[in-house]
């Protein structure tokens, strides 16, 4: 094998370059490896934009430097001409070269670890690693991720999808974030939680949406009313997950309700031992210890309501067990009990319920939820929490699409 081969293999620069000459260089300080490079014939003089061949301009700023990965514990560079193109489309443009992005002063190579690092330890990390800054870091993943979703179409063949907001940060600030049902993958994120920005994402979605058969969301008014006016074919789903929460909420109040009356008229030790309960009627009846089986069976024996209301929680969640046929009768029986409890939080929770009770019958019906929304919006909180908050909504939505839109890119050198 000549040198040659075996520069461009370690430089990474196999394909459209040629080497001219390897150094090892002063820089400062240190000492660094500049490979003088040039883009071969048929590379030459096109548009960074568009790919196409171009007309000379002029000599831009001269030579110019894009770092590469590290050979061994030596930095790396690549040295060449800069030349500026006339692209009838996209203008004056500096042209492209095949080493690197559009504007990037950073090799491909480079950059494609960097959004891989980036994806699987925190932007410091990475930052020491690679000798750069975490605001470099963060540039790179935004660069590598509109590179990558410039190639692939997020949006297309999208028919099961699901709706949700997430806090990215303090003051009431949220990012939509739409999801494929099929795949898993984050499609779709936006600053803000209203109908204007739902319709954005219709926006750009256009005549596909025509095609989507299943909407699964939460509650929000502002979710339903967008799906309804743009996508009036799609079945609508609403979450057994906040379903069942609004019942737990009930329980909760319940709860709170017998503990209050309790202390005013005295009893404090049965207050005490009721407060001590909470989790015992939240759980799930397969979490919960011996402990809080013990309470539980006390409560059933001691206090008819609240455990009443501790079974109407029970049966709302089996008809989501069920679903189909049997889980539509289960919640006709349950809501035909919440009403005549004599329970005021379970009596209004049956009003709610009604309201929505299409949507539920859909949820029954076609067993569709947001528990691969709620994942990525865990997932979201657990790359705000690494990387201590994000300056910007863009910023973390470049990190989403990188780690749960299928944008990240394979280490350089190896298989996908």
């Amino acid at each position: 094998m000549s040198a040659v081969r075996v520069w461009k293999r370690l430089l990474g620069v196999e394909r459209g370059t040629v080497i001219e000459s390897v150094e090892l260089v002063t820089d400062g300080a240190e000492q660094v490896v500049v490979a003088r490079v040039r883009p071969t014939r048929r590379q030459r003089l096109r548009c960074s934009r568009c790919a196409r061949r171009c007309r000379r301009y002029d000599g831009g700023h001269g030579r110019r430097r894009w770092r590469t990965l590290d050979l061994g514990t030596v930095r790396a560079f690549l040295e060449a001409e800069a030349p500026r193109v006339s692209c009838r489309e996209h203008g004056v443009v500096v042209a492209a070269v095949a080493w690197a992005r559009p504007g990037a002063r950073f090799t491909r190579a480079f950059e494609d670890t960097c959004a891989w690092l980036t994806a699987h330890a925190s932007a410091s990390t990475v930052a020491q690693l690679l000798r750069v800054t975490w605001r470099t870091v963060t540039a790179i993943v935004t660069r590598v991720v509109a590179d990558l979703a410039g190639r692939v179409d997020q949006l297309d063949r999208l028919r099961r999808i699901g709706i949700d907001e997430i806090a990215h940060r303090k003051g009431q600030r949220y990012l939509t974030c739409v999801i494929d049902h099929d795949t898993g993958r984050l499609v779709w994120a936006a600053p803000g939680r209203d109908m204007a920005t739902l319709d954005v994402f219709f926006d750009e979605l256009g005549s596909r949406s025509e095609a989507l058969t299943h909407v699964s969301a939460d509650a929000a008014d502002w979710i339903h009313t967008v799906v309804a006016d743009r996508a009036p074919q799609a079945i609508r789903c609403l979450d057994p997950f906040h379903v069942v929460a609004w019942a737990t909420d009930a329980v909760d109040e319940v709860r709170r309700e017998m503990w209050n009356r309790l202390r005013r008229t005295g009893k404090t030790s049965q207050a005490k031992t009721l407060k001590g309960s909470r989790w015992a009627l939240l759980k799930n009846p397969r979490d919960l210890t011996t402990a809080q089986r013990t309470t539980l069976a006390a409560i059933a024996a001691d206090n008819t309501p609240l455990y009443r209301a501790y079974l109407l929680k029970e049966q709302l969640r089996a008809c989501f067990a069920v679903k189909g046929v049997d889980g539509r009768r289960l919640l006709a029986g349950w809501l035909a009990w919440a009403r005549r409890s004599r329970l005021a939080p379970f009596t209004k929770l049956a009003a709610t319920i009604a309201r929505h009770l299409p949507l539920i019958r859909n949820t029954l019906d076609h067993g569709l939820s947001n528990a691969r929304v709620e994942a990525t919006n865990t997932h979201l909180r657990v790359l705000t929490r690494r990387a201590y908050g994000y300056h910007s909504p863009e910023a973390l939505i470049a990190m989403a699409m990188l780690t749960r839109g299928g944008l990240c890119p394979p280490l350089p050198g190896r298989a996908a």
